[in-house]
Protein backbone atom coordinates (compact mmCIF):
# COMPACT_ATOMS: atom_id res chain seq x y z
CA UNK A 1 0.00 0.00 0.00
CA UNK A 2 1.23 3.10 -0.74
CA UNK A 3 2.28 5.43 1.89
CA UNK A 4 0.32 8.70 2.06
CA UNK A 5 2.10 12.41 2.71
CA UNK A 6 0.52 15.44 4.40
CA UNK A 7 2.46 18.77 3.97
CA UNK A 8 1.65 20.73 6.90
CA UNK A 9 2.35 24.49 7.83
CA UNK A 10 1.60 25.67 5.03
CA UNK A 11 1.65 29.95 4.52
CA UNK A 12 1.64 30.76 0.94
CA UNK A 13 -0.06 30.09 -2.80
CA UNK A 14 3.13 29.09 -4.13
CA UNK A 15 3.92 26.49 -1.20
CA UNK A 16 0.29 24.75 -2.05
CA UNK A 17 1.12 24.46 -5.42
CA UNK A 18 4.96 22.66 -5.20
CA UNK A 19 3.18 20.45 -2.14
CA UNK A 20 0.39 19.51 -5.00
CA UNK A 21 2.28 19.43 -7.91
CA UNK A 22 4.77 17.18 -6.28
CA UNK A 23 1.98 14.05 -5.39
CA UNK A 24 1.02 14.92 -1.60
CA UNK A 25 -2.36 13.50 -0.32
CA UNK A 26 -2.90 16.52 1.70
CA UNK A 27 -2.20 19.80 2.97
CA UNK A 28 -1.95 21.08 6.63
CA UNK A 29 -3.26 24.80 7.99
CA UNK A 30 -2.32 25.26 11.36
CA UNK A 31 -4.96 27.62 13.10
CA UNK A 32 -2.78 27.81 16.49
CA UNK A 33 -1.59 31.55 16.77
CA UNK A 34 1.44 30.45 18.99
CA UNK A 35 2.85 28.37 15.77
CA UNK A 36 5.47 30.46 13.26
CA UNK A 37 3.62 28.30 10.71
CA UNK A 38 0.09 29.71 11.76
CA UNK A 39 -2.40 31.35 9.33
CA UNK A 40 -5.39 33.49 10.27
CA UNK A 41 -8.90 32.15 8.88
CA UNK A 42 -8.30 35.22 5.58
CA UNK A 43 -5.25 33.54 5.10
CA UNK A 44 -6.59 30.29 4.87
CA UNK A 45 -9.17 31.52 2.73
CA UNK A 46 -7.26 32.54 0.10
CA UNK A 47 -5.14 29.60 0.39
CA UNK A 48 -7.49 27.21 -0.19
CA UNK A 49 -8.83 28.44 -3.48
CA UNK A 50 -4.86 27.14 -4.65
CA UNK A 51 -5.99 23.80 -3.53
CA UNK A 52 -6.73 21.17 -6.47
CA UNK A 53 -9.18 18.44 -6.32
CA UNK A 54 -8.31 15.27 -4.75
CA UNK A 55 -5.89 16.93 -1.98
CA UNK A 56 -7.23 16.98 1.45
CA UNK A 57 -7.45 20.25 3.25
CA UNK A 58 -6.76 19.43 6.82
CA UNK A 59 -7.18 22.25 9.61
CA UNK A 60 -4.96 21.93 12.60
CA UNK A 61 -6.63 22.93 15.87
CA UNK A 62 -5.33 23.11 19.60
CA UNK A 63 -8.08 23.05 22.35
CA UNK A 64 -10.26 25.22 20.05
CA UNK A 65 -13.87 25.36 20.82
CA UNK A 66 -16.70 23.92 18.50
CA UNK A 67 -17.66 27.67 17.69
CA UNK A 68 -14.33 28.90 17.14
CA UNK A 69 -14.05 26.23 14.39
CA UNK A 70 -17.14 26.32 12.92
CA UNK A 71 -16.15 29.81 12.64
CA UNK A 72 -13.22 28.82 10.35
CA UNK A 73 -15.43 26.62 8.78
CA UNK A 74 -17.48 29.38 7.35
CA UNK A 75 -15.24 30.45 4.96
CA UNK A 76 -12.62 27.48 4.46
CA UNK A 77 -13.84 24.12 3.29
CA UNK A 78 -11.69 22.05 5.56
CA UNK A 79 -12.01 18.16 4.60
CA UNK A 80 -10.61 16.86 7.90
CA UNK A 81 -9.68 18.05 11.26
CA UNK A 82 -6.65 17.51 13.35
CA UNK A 83 -6.92 17.63 17.04
CA UNK A 84 -3.48 18.70 18.21
CA UNK A 85 -4.13 19.66 22.20
CA UNK A 86 -4.90 18.16 24.79
CA UNK A 87 -8.34 17.66 23.83
CA UNK A 88 -9.54 14.07 25.08
CA UNK A 89 -11.77 11.56 22.80
CA UNK A 90 -15.08 12.82 24.14
CA UNK A 91 -14.16 16.25 23.56
CA UNK A 92 -13.47 15.22 19.96
CA UNK A 93 -16.20 13.26 19.01
CA UNK A 94 -18.39 16.30 20.61
CA UNK A 95 -16.50 19.17 18.21
CA UNK A 96 -16.48 17.26 15.48
CA UNK A 97 -20.13 15.92 15.42
CA UNK A 98 -21.01 19.82 16.05
CA UNK A 99 -19.22 21.02 13.09
CA UNK A 100 -19.63 17.91 10.74
CA UNK A 101 -16.23 17.00 10.12
CA UNK A 102 -14.17 13.95 10.26
CA UNK A 103 -11.11 13.89 12.38
CA UNK A 104 -8.31 12.52 14.02
CA UNK A 105 -5.69 13.06 17.15
CA UNK A 106 -2.31 13.92 17.49
CA UNK A 107 -0.59 12.26 20.81
CA UNK A 108 3.04 12.83 21.53
CA UNK A 109 4.85 9.60 22.23
CA UNK A 110 5.44 10.67 26.06
CA UNK A 111 7.90 8.28 28.01
CA UNK A 112 5.33 5.99 30.57
CA UNK A 113 2.43 6.74 28.37
CA UNK A 114 0.38 3.59 27.46
CA UNK A 115 0.14 4.96 23.71
CA UNK A 116 -1.89 1.52 22.49
CA UNK A 117 -4.19 2.17 25.19
CA UNK A 118 -4.54 5.95 24.48
CA UNK A 119 -4.97 5.28 20.76
CA UNK A 120 -7.55 2.84 21.23
CA UNK A 121 -9.56 5.44 23.38
CA UNK A 122 -9.50 8.21 20.16
CA UNK A 123 -10.14 5.31 18.27
CA UNK A 124 -13.13 4.19 19.99
CA UNK A 125 -14.34 7.92 19.77
CA UNK A 126 -13.83 7.79 16.06
CA UNK A 127 -10.98 8.80 15.40
CA UNK A 128 -10.58 8.28 11.31
CA UNK A 129 -6.57 8.45 12.40
CA UNK A 130 -3.94 8.86 14.56
CA UNK A 131 -0.96 10.55 14.89
CA UNK A 132 2.11 9.74 16.77
CA UNK A 133 4.12 12.87 17.37
CA UNK A 134 7.69 13.54 19.17
CA UNK A 135 7.13 14.24 22.72
CA UNK A 136 8.37 17.66 23.90
CA UNK A 137 6.96 19.32 27.54
CA UNK A 138 6.02 23.10 25.89
CA UNK A 139 5.29 22.90 21.91
CA UNK A 140 2.57 21.32 20.50
CA UNK A 141 4.29 19.70 17.18
CA UNK A 142 6.69 21.03 14.64
CA UNK A 143 9.61 20.43 17.20
CA UNK A 144 11.86 18.74 14.29
CA UNK A 145 12.67 16.10 16.86
CA UNK A 146 12.09 12.37 16.49
CA UNK A 147 10.82 9.59 18.56
CA UNK A 148 12.17 5.86 18.74
CA UNK A 149 10.36 4.84 15.57
CA UNK A 150 10.59 1.38 16.51
CA UNK A 151 8.03 1.66 19.10
CA UNK A 152 5.58 2.39 16.71
CA UNK A 153 2.55 0.44 16.98
CA UNK A 154 0.78 -1.76 14.67
CA UNK A 155 -2.97 -1.26 14.98
CA UNK A 156 -5.86 -1.65 13.02
CA UNK A 157 -6.51 1.91 12.94
CA UNK A 158 -4.47 4.29 10.20
CA UNK A 159 -1.02 5.52 11.91
CA UNK A 160 0.64 8.55 10.81
CA UNK A 161 4.25 9.52 11.67
CA UNK A 162 4.94 13.22 12.30
CA UNK A 163 8.63 14.45 14.08
CA UNK A 164 11.41 15.10 12.32
CA UNK A 165 10.68 13.57 9.00
CA UNK A 166 12.42 15.25 6.26
CA UNK A 167 14.03 14.17 2.57
CA UNK A 168 16.99 12.10 3.96
CA UNK A 169 15.00 10.03 6.52
CA UNK A 170 11.19 9.40 5.31
CA UNK A 171 12.44 6.10 3.63
CA UNK A 172 13.88 4.44 6.28
CA UNK A 173 11.14 6.08 8.67
CA UNK A 174 8.59 4.52 6.53
CA UNK A 175 10.69 1.06 6.34
CA UNK A 176 10.54 0.62 10.12
CA UNK A 177 7.23 2.06 11.09
CA UNK A 178 4.64 0.81 8.02
CA UNK A 179 2.98 3.71 8.84
CA UNK A 180 -0.35 4.06 6.93
CA UNK A 181 0.89 8.12 6.45
CA UNK A 182 4.09 10.72 6.97
CA UNK A 183 3.56 14.50 7.87
CA UNK A 184 6.17 16.61 7.72
CA UNK A 185 6.47 20.47 8.09
CA UNK A 186 9.79 21.63 9.11
CA UNK A 187 11.81 18.55 7.43
CA UNK A 188 10.67 20.70 4.19
CA UNK A 189 11.56 24.35 5.12
CA UNK A 190 14.09 26.80 4.11
CA UNK A 191 12.59 28.85 7.00
CA UNK A 192 9.39 28.58 9.32
CA UNK A 193 6.46 28.33 7.74
CA UNK A 194 8.20 29.10 4.18
CA UNK A 195 8.61 25.44 1.98
CA UNK A 196 11.19 24.85 -0.11
CA UNK A 197 10.79 23.10 -3.49
CA UNK A 198 13.28 20.99 -3.69
CA UNK A 199 13.07 19.28 -0.88
CA UNK A 200 8.92 18.66 -1.01
CA UNK A 201 10.20 16.81 -4.52
CA UNK A 202 13.10 15.21 -2.59
CA UNK A 203 10.88 14.05 0.02
CA UNK A 204 8.21 12.44 -1.91
CA UNK A 205 10.58 11.03 -3.91
CA UNK A 206 12.24 9.43 -0.72
CA UNK A 207 8.01 8.42 0.21
CA UNK A 208 7.81 6.52 -2.62
CA UNK A 209 10.94 4.75 -2.29
CA UNK A 210 9.56 3.82 1.17
CA UNK A 211 6.78 2.64 -0.12
CA UNK A 212 7.95 0.28 -2.88
CA UNK A 213 10.06 -1.36 -0.35
CA UNK A 214 7.74 -1.94 2.29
Amino acid sequence: MRTRTKICGITRVEDVHAAANAGCDAIGFVFYPPSPRSVTQAQAEVLVQAVPAYVQVIGLFVNSSADDIQQVLKTVALDILQFHGDESPEQCQHIARQVGRRWYKAIQMKPGLDIIAEIQSYQNAGASAVLLDAWHPDLKGGTGHRFDWTTFPKLDIPLILAGGLNPDNVEQAIHTTQAYAVDVSGGVESAKGIKDQQLIKRFMQGVHRGSANC
